[in-house]
């Protein structure tokens, strides 16, 4: 119980603004909050799994509302900012004709799917981002959500690890 005493001995109200700052589906944060307290990192990696696959396409359109575009981590809101800044630093130090591309598959995904076009981007250097977005435009609506919904879930324990090991 320990490794997880960073989010356990939080008070609700403070451990409702941290899980949202991970993920930003308000039923998969009420559901983490029900789940507590965490005895391991295991337990709390497979309940933020379980909790989030169980959700439906609102709730994960609500958690990925929540992320700024790639190539503009400074539309994050207040809570993400520094972390999205961080996580899109690839995209950030990439050419400006990478960046203008990257914008104007934004822009065709947005169109295409209807919702932002959503990647883990830790690690990633502005090129691959272009990449994998080109990549996914060829998917089928159905196929792209799935992808998204996989994201989504590695950026949530990307910053769940944040926050146990601040």
């Amino acid at each position: 119980m320990d490794d997880c005493r960073a989010l356990n001995d939080l008070s609700n109200d403070e451990a409702r603004a941290a899980l949202t700052r991970c993920c930003g589906s308000t039923r998969w944060v009420d559901h983490m909050l029900h789940a507590r307290p965490f005895q391991s990192r295991a337990e709390l990696f497979e309940a933020a799994s379980r909790h989030w696959n169980a959700l439906d396409v609102a709730d994960w359109d609500e958690a990925f509302s929540h992320h700024p575009r790639i190539g503009d981590p400074a539309a994050a809101s207040k809570s993400t900012a520094t972390w999205a800044a961080n996580e899109q630093a690839g995209a950030a130090r990439s050419a400006d004709e990478v960046r203008a591309a990257i914008a104007e598959g934004n822009r065709a995904y947005e169109a295409k799917f209807g919702r932002i076009y959503l990647v883990c981007a830790t690690g990633k250097t502005g090129e691959e981002l272009l990449a994998i977005l080109r990549a996914r435009l060829g998917n089928d609506a159905a196929e792209e959500l799935r992808v998204a919904v996989g994201e989504q879930e590695k950026i949530t324990r990307l910053r769940l690890e944040k926050i146990l090991s601040p």
